[in-house]
């Protein structure tokens, strides 16, 4: 396990559910669906066509602070709806960088118009600290005269 695996090898340690609503579901839906899961955010697909995301921050920025209903708002009226993706063979510090760069927090794995899954920052992070914690226990085993060889 290193930092430069790429998104995908996250993937599969971590899972490819992906979680998504309509784009005519209510804001109301999404929000439940996003507390039944204890995400943050979810894809909005129409079909399998990935057309936005949805996230609690459009919520509470597009929604409460704009006195709107949630059970009133269809979820295509606050998504954002530009996505941006990575591919899957993107490292995990690519995407790291792209979701530093675009100021996001959870970034949808793509290849050929296909979802494969989403990584959140949190993903990366735990992944991060995953290798740190590796690299520990080797250089503790090599000092200590544990190393293979």
């Amino acid at each position: 396990m290193e930092f430069a695996d790429t998104v995908e090898a996250i993937l599969d340690r971590k899972g490819r559910q992906i979680w998504s609503i309509a784009p005519d579901a209510t804001v109301f839906e999404a929000i439940r669906e996003m507390a039944l899961r204890n995400i943050g955010a979810l894809l909005v697909m129409e079909d399998d066509r990935l057309v936005g995301v949805v996230s609690e921050r459009d919520y509470t920025r597009k929604v409460i602070l704009q006195d709107r209903s949630s059970k009133e708002t269809a979820v295509r009226e606050i998504m954002t709806s530009t996505v941006v993706t990575i591919d899957p063979e993107c490292t995990a510090e690519e995407a790291m960088r792209t979701m530093t760069e675009w100021r996001i927090r959870h970034l949808p794995i793509v290849d050929d118009d296909t979802v494969l899954g989403v990584v959140s920052i949190g993903d990366l992070v735990e992944w991060m600290l995953s290798i740190q914690q590796s690299t520990i226990e080797q250089l503790e085993g090599y000092i200590l005269g544990r190393y293979p060889g």
